[in-house]
């Protein structure tokens, strides 16, 4: 029983005061029933074990008991919160400050005071309150300051170094005294190191002491404006920068310093993430490109990238510099496949708010790059040709993404050719299903149903066709709606013409929610995806530039490349009502092929408004004799006994003619 193991440790702990040895193998017992047992630990300290150890701490002259009964005492404060309550006193603060004060204390002992001092204030406030009213945080950062010095620095083996075991306790002991909950009194204290910091990070790039260091300067800075610019003002922001540019040299090689270059993102990140402005700084290391090299490695999880990715937004939410350095540097493709290929909604958040910041310098780009990225003293002579190159890099990103549209197009090249061959001997049974099933045009059900079919039929050949058109109909029409199909397209295409792409669409059409690894599923919404990326470079960043030359650009690509294609894509630009002269048609098939085709000539467009406004008035005309319809429809679906069939025959003739002399005939 864990009670009565307890009661009897706690009496040998009071019996065996002449014997050391014991009362440590006792303590080692305590702590390893209590570890991460917080009901062990809270029956120790309602049996009055935890003071009595906290007393046997203060009055030992045995060293080994001591640290054993620090260690004990950390223990059963981290595993019981209660426990944690009761010993968090100035008492306790100030005899752990006089054990680290302490000459004869050895590096052990100091080790083991750092360790409850880490454990009192850890997500504790009144612990935060405590450590820095009794001075023990300036004790803390003495400590940080002059125990690596005096010691022999040797970290080929940090786990057998007390030196460096004690000088890491104490960052970590700092940490917990600025953060969670974040105390900015303890903050601006703890900013007095700063300077020691940055030559430690300036002398040595190892992990054993970029890693300590990063996480004490981030937190440290963390939502405090005050200590952000006093970092900065002393040049840790540019010690930082140097810093990465060393990791990322040895990050090709050794893998261990690609994942310490994320540990200093996240440091740079904190230092400027509410203070853009001191971004600027980076500017002059290329910071942003850096990152962006960083961000292409495929051994990175989510939330490395997610990191890379929000820092390099900081960096370019209100410096030029960095905005310029992110577009010259292939970052604004980088950011649209982000958002076109991944699912992680916080990766697509961060990827957003990179191009956000682009967008707020983009109607001057043009005109100041020349300011931002080079020093240049006879700057008219050069203003055209900074202007000329930064345009011919945008058209160049565009391109790119150009081709990997069309790369998309031929990996499906084969399932639209399959699809094509099941559409063709589709049509043929449709055409014989059609002659045995003729659609009242008096029936307003039927027209609807048929006209629903051709929105179909026009979607599924505009797709043979390798064309983009507009949302088909996910539900039938009710029985007294009208459809008119192409009013409808037209009117969708139309609008997606005129209304420009921005961030919110490009996200929405470009991550499917059902898409799998490889990219093989879901190829509408990934060609739609890519397109809109596509338009969001030309039009969302360059709207100042004249659209005609990238019209004119992108017809003299088509005609330098329909040279080597096949024949279907020369006709993809061209009307289909004007290339079907060897084809057999008639006027069903060719009104569907002119409904599918999105480049008309102004012949065909007139002809096929014309028959639309004759079908609307038919349906017109037959949605006002629904009541006529009804009878009709009775007739063709309801059996009827020979003798009643009789007697109702004249009656529908004396209808049919009475029908027809309003100008219409059955068809």
């Amino acid at each position: 029983d864990v009670k009565t193991d307890l009661n009897l440790l706690l009496e040998c702990l009071k019996y065996q005061m002449d014997c050391p040895l014991s009362q440590k193998e006792a303590l080692i017992t305590i702590y390893s029933i209590c570890q991460q047992n917080s009901e062990a630990s809270e029956y120790f300290r309602e049996i009055g074990g935890l003071m009595f150890i906290n007393d046997l701490a203060k009055s030992s002259v045995h060293c080994i008991v001591k640290e054993a009964a620090l260690f004990t005492l950390g223990i059963i404060i981290e595993s019981n919160v209660y426990c944690q309550q009761t010993l968090c006193t100035s008492a306790l603060f100030e005899d752990l400050i006089f054990f680290l004060i302490k000459k004869d204390s050895g590096v052990n002992l100091k080790r083991m005071s750092v360790y409850v001092i880490l454990v009192l204030v850890s997500n504790n406030k009144d612990g935060q309150t405590y450590v820095r009213d009794t001075g023990c945080i300036s004790l803390l950062l003495q400590l940080f300051r002059t125990t690596l010095s005096t010691s022999e620095k040797n970290l080929s083996d940090e786990t057998t170094d007390p030196c460096y075991q004690l000088w890491s306790s104490v960052c970590s002991t700092l940490c917990a005294c600025v953060n969670n909950p974040q105390n900015e009194d303890n903050q601006n204290i703890c900013c007095s190191v700063f300077p020691y910091a940055k030559e430690w990070l300036e002398s040595c790039t190892k992990p054993e002491i970029v890693r300590p260091i990063c996480s004490f300067l981030g937190l440290t800075v963390a939502n405090n404006l005050y200590v952000q610019k006093y970092f900065v003002s002393i040049g840790g922001l540019d010690t930082l920068a140097k810093v990465l540019l060393e990791l990322m040299h040895d990050s090709c090689s050794s893998h261990s310093s690609m994942k310490l270059a994320v540990v200093v993102t996240k440091t740079l990140d904190a230092c400027i993430a509410n203070n853009s402005a001191m971004g600027v700084v980076l500017a002059k290391y290329h910071t942003v490109s850096e990152l962006l090299k960083l961000m292409s490695n495929e051994t990175l999880s989510t939330g490395e990238k997610i990191s890379i990715i929000l820092t390099i937004g900081h960096c370019t939410e209100v410096c030029e510099e960095n905005q310029c350095e992110l577009l010259q540097n292939n970052g604004l493709p980088l950011m649209i496949q982000v958002l076109t290929e991944s699912q992680e909604e916080e990766l697509i958040k961060a990827a957003t708010f990179v191009l956000q910041n682009c967008k707020q310098m983009t109607e001057q780009l043009s005109l100041k790059l020349h300011d931002n990225s080079l020093n240049v003293n006879n700057g008219e002579e050069l203003d055209v040709q900074v202007r000329k190159r930064c345009l011919q890099d945008y058209w160049k990103k565009a391109k790119e993404i150009l081709h990997r549209i069309n790369s998309i197009e031929k990996e499906h090249d084969e399932e639209r050719e399959q699809v094509e061959i099941f559409v063709d001997e589709s049509s043929v049974a449709n055409s014989e299903a059609l002659k045995s099933h003729q659609v009242d045009p008096a029936d307003p059900k039927k027209c609807t149903e048929r006209a629903h079919k051709d929105v179909c039929c026009s979607q599924l050949a505009s797709k043979l066709n390798n064309q983009v058109l507009a949302p088909c109909v996910t539900s039938a029409p009710q029985k007294n709606e009208t459809v008119n199909t192409m009013d409808a397209a037209s009117t969708r295409q139309t609008e997606q013409r005129n209304i420009p792409c921005s961030v919110t669409e490009l996200q929405t059409d470009s991550v499917p929610p059902s898409r799998n690894i490889n990219g093989k599923t879901a190829c509408g919404n990934n060609q739609s995806g890519l397109q809109a990326g596509l338009h969001f470079l030309v039009m969302f960043f360059l709207p100042h530039l004249d659209q005609h030359s990238f019209c004119s650009e992108k017809n003299e690509r088509v005609k330098c490349t329909s040279a080597t294609s096949s024949s279907h894509k020369m006709a993809d630009l061209r009307c289909l009502g004007c290339t079907a002269g060897g084809l057999s048609l008639n006027s069903k098939t060719f009104t569907k092929m002119l409904q599918s085709c999105l480049h008309r000539c102004e012949h065909h467009r007139v002809i096929l408004e014309a028959e639309e406004r004759y079908r609307g008035e038919l349906r017109r005309v037959a949605a006002g004799n629904n009541s006529r319809s009804a009878t009709h429809q009775k007739m063709l679906l309801a059996p009827v006994k020979k003798d009643r069939l009789h007697k109702e025959i004249p009656t529908v003739r004396s209808k049919k003619d009475s029908f027809q002399s309003k100008g219409l005939g059955w068809k």
